[in-house]
């Protein structure tokens, strides 16, 4: 049997982190883009609609590796590269 593509770890959007597809589908539909957007609701992450334990834990552990290991994407280390507004 095939695995869910769905549950494959992978990078996105936000760059240094890995979360599966449907949790990165999750991220766009709410407007979830950078790294400082997703730690702002972290503690808040189950109330997302699609968002359960399982995603909510994932999500934590990739923002707790990417803090301990030091990781930061280029665009946090020098700043934003264009204005953020609406899309």
């Amino acid at each position: 049997m095939a695995a869910n593509p769905y549950l494959i770890i992978r990078e996105g959007p936000i760059p240094g982190l890995r979360l599966p597809l449907s949790v990165w589908n999750v991220l766009k539909r709410e407007n979830i883009r950078s790294l400082e957007q997703l730690r702002a609701v972290a503690d808040q992450i189950e109330r997302l609609e699609r968002i359960g334990r399982w995603s909510a834990r994932i999500i934590r552990e990739e923002l707790a590796r990417v803090t301990t290991s030091g990781e930061q994407p280029d665009h946090e280390r020098d700043g934003p590269a264009e204005p953020t507004g609406a899309a």
